[in-house]
């Protein structure tokens, strides 16, 4: 495959909506700053990067077709959104025990100090939230296709594709990270604490709930 078939009339298009969608407001924006706030700056880009590598999951199963099965098998496609959704809803919850318990942001992470999270917690939550994600499967399955001419081949295609997408939705939310980050001694105060997890526990809740109460795949 050419550049100029990577590059090709589609490309802007395709580069327009996935900028305007990693910029919307939702499950991964909330995840990252949540973590960030939780962990400090290391643990936001870490959950930034995780989520992103989903998005070559997603590629691939919807380039191989395995997409078309989930969403064609009723009990298959359910499993997954039912999987998706309790994961959220156990991020929630963790969240709102942290606003229980008074848990206070740490300050020192905050300003890019070693992070008392274990290293392989954002990783596994961004990954999870991610590739769990019924929708983000169903958006590539129907989304992907529309910028893969008959005569390319599918995989690469949607691998660069994702690719794309991966560096615009990080450039997005590391910027959300550094944001963050930079108002450590704000965001230290136990009671912004306490609001800030018990609103990100509680929208992760509800969202995990939706999701599992939806009838329709899209």
């Amino acid at each position: 495959m050419t550049l100029m078939s990577l590059l090709d009339s589609q490309f802007v298009a395709f580069l327009i909506a996935i900028t305007l969608l990693s910029i919307t407001p939702g499950v991964d924006t909330l995840l990252v700053i949540r973590n960030t706030a939780r962990g400090g700056v290391r643990d936001g880009v870490i959950t930034s990067i995780a989520i992103c590598c989903g998005l070559f999951v997603h590629a691939t199963i919807s380039a191989l077709g395995i997409s078309l099965i989930l969403l064609q098998s009723v009990w298959a496609f359910h499993l997954l959104k039912l999987a998706g959704a309790g994961y959220l809803v156990w991020l929630g919850i963790t969240s709102l025990l942290a606003a229980r318990r008074g848990q206070p942001l740490p300050v020192k992470s905050m300003t890019g100090a070693a992070s008392a999270v274990p290293l392989w917690q954002p990783v596994k939550e961004g990954l999870l939230s991610n590739v769990l994600n019924p929708k983000t499967i169903v958006f590539y399955m129907a989304f992907l296709p529309q910028f893969i001419a008959p005569g390319d081949p599918a995989l690469l295609k949607s691998l660069w594709l994702a690719g794309v997408h991966f560096v615009i939705a990080n450039i997005w939310q590391i910027g959300v990270v550094l944001m963050i980050g930079s108002a450590g001694k704000w965001l230290a105060s136990p009671r912004f604490a306490q609001v800030l997890n018990a609103a990100t526990g509680t929208v992760l809740v509800a969202l995990g709930i939706r999701l599992a109460m939806e009838q329709r795949p899209v």
